[in-house]
């Protein structure tokens, strides 16, 4: 049996105010796997532990756990250019002597 992602590992980096309210800046460090019988941890490689925001001074990090959401169908941007479409096939900054 393969191993399927179950949960996404999360760490605070931070706060910011919406509305009037304060609220998480989170950063996805990783996610668990699972077969049904085992379970894997895996960290992202540049994930650094000191990194995070230590107000309080403490020797630990707090991860979050989150199972992982079902992906909603998902729809291109609407700012985003149509798939193939959308750009000029000149270069702006190249030299004239490069599109002859």
């Amino acid at each position: 049996m393969s191993y399927q992602k179950t949960h996404d590992l999360t760490v605070k980096v931070g706060e910011y105010q919406k509305g009037g309210e304060t609220k998480g800046r989170y950063e996805n460090v990783g996610q668990i796997l699972s077969d049904g019988d085992n379970k894997l941890l895996l960290l992202k490689r540049t994930f650094n532990p000191a990194g995070v925001p230590n107000p309080d001074d403490k020797d630990s990090v707090i991860l979050s756990v989150f199972p992982v959401r079902e992906q909603a169908e998902s729809k291109p941007r609407q700012d985003a250019p149509a798939a193939g479409g959308g750009f000029d096939d000149a270069i702006p900054f190249a030299p004239r002597h490069w599109m002859s």
